[in-house]
């Protein structure tokens, strides 16, 4: 089963805000076997919007399109889906329930304008958005099929899960499609692909290897239609095990997440050319507050001293961007907040700052429990600040990744 995603709005079109909707809808179907085949951002204009759903009505068994149902003179799907099918809007009486349920729920008039949102082309079977005014409409065709969502993200996703998946898995024969994340870090992209060749190229024809590189990490997808025997993964860690730090997590912080959370371990973290962005990333996980203590951003080396227990010595004889200040703040937060792991970043970020002995890119990371502290140097050798902390961040996590597997 092939799907076409359309997503409708020039927001979306001149980068006003994040497409976000394309990548959910992609990783909900394909969770549920089904191939998205291709992904559109077409503005709020009437002819592009239409060759968009007709190209895609011929080549896709199901067009999934987003955005354009709201009361305002620029929403025009509705409208347009009801010239395309050759239909004419109707008030559809489950629409205008769920329309006046909200309204009444809100303490709001139902006005003409918002009534309106329960005009539907006639020839549409109505599905029910219990989280929005935006009914969800879906159009059957020549064995085809087209659904319009709303907009909203969160309206989307639910309507996706709830009424728009089961109903396509009724509707179409869906395959089982799997997918496995092994997350690899330690590597480049490049040499990984060279380590694991041989294993590579004996994978089934029914698995696909997809490559996903961001900062410091290669995150090694399998995409497999059908069944596979997990036991083809021995080859993969017979040639790269000592780079894997996890499996079927999206992202390191994940990783830690779940880490932490199953072995009933502690965290606190002290951050200096990170500025907070490890503690960003764990808190943002729900549950963080069963193993996450708290962080401390040490950016001056008052604070180093002060907060966390940084010898004024360590710091005259060595300096802020060195292994023993580094080991002295992980060691220092981990005693002050009373943790089993400390994290400890500190560096030069840039894209200024550097010298010739520690030029941009210079960072030391340091992770710490009752029986030591690990320390490393990193050299990434680009003035790009953004990346400099991002990849400072994925290294910490492989490193604390490493340290509990190890010792815990």
């Amino acid at each position: 089963m092939q799907i076409t995603i359309i997503n409708i709005g020039d927001e979306l079109l001149i980068g006003q805000v994040v497409n976000t909707n394309a990548s959910t809808m992609s990783r909900m179907l394909t969770a549920a076997g089904m191939d998205v085949r291709k992904t559109l951002v077409v503005g709020d204009e009437r002819q592009a919007i239409r060759d968009a759903v007709d190209e895609a009505m011929h080549t896709s068994d199901a067009v999934l399109v987003t955005g354009g149902l709201g009361p305002t003179k620029d929403d025009i799907t509705k409208k347009l889906l009801c010239d395309y099918f050759g239909s004419e809007l109707v008030e559809s009486p489950m629409a205008l329930d769920n329309v006046r349920r909200i309204f009444e729920s809100r303490g709001y008039e139902l006005t003409p304008v918002n009534r309106a949102q329960a005009l539907v082309p006639r020839c549409c079977e109505v599905l029910n958005n219990d989280l929005g005014t935006a009914p969800c409409m879906w159009f059957p065709h020549e064995g085809r099929v087209l659904v319009s969502l709303p907009g909203v993200p969160f309206e989307m996703e639910w309507l996706m899960r709830n009424r728009v998946i089961p109903k396509l898995q009724q509707t179409f024969n869906t395959e089982v499609i799997q997918t496995k994340n092994i997350l690899v870090q330690g590597i480049g992209e490049s040499f990984l692909s060279d380590l694991i060749e041989p294993w590579e190229l004996s994978l089934p024809a029914n698995i696909k290897l997809a490559y996903l590189p961001v900062a410091g990490l290669t995150k090694l997808r399998l995409t497999v239609h059908g069944s596979y025997d997990p036991a083809i993964l021995k080859g993969l860690y017979d040639l790269a095990g000592k780079y894997i730090v996890g499996e079927d997590c999206e992202t390191l912080d994940e990783l830690v997440h779940k880490t932490l959370t199953e072995r009933g371990l502690t965290l606190a973290t002290a951050e200096s050319c990170t500025g907070g962005n490890i503690a960003r990333l764990l808190t943002a996980q729900a549950g963080a507050s069963a193993y996450f203590k708290g962080g401390i951003v040490a950016y001056s080396n008052e604070v180093k001293e002060s907060a966390l227990g940084v010898k004024h010595s360590t710091l005259a004889a060595h300096g802020a961007v060195s292994e023993a200040t580094v080991r002295e703040m992980a060691e220092g937060v981990r005693q002050r907040l009373g943790t089993d792991l400390a994290i400890a970043t500190t560096g030069i970020a840039g894209p200024d700052g550097g010298t010739k002995e520690k030029p941009v890119g210079t960072v030391w990371i340091a992770v710490a429990d009752a029986n030591g502290t690990e320390a490393k140097l990193l050299q990434f050798g680009a003035n790009r600040r953004q990346q400099n902390i991002d990849r400072s961040t994925n290294q910490a996590f492989a490193m604390l990744i490493r340290l509990i597997c190890q010792k815990h």
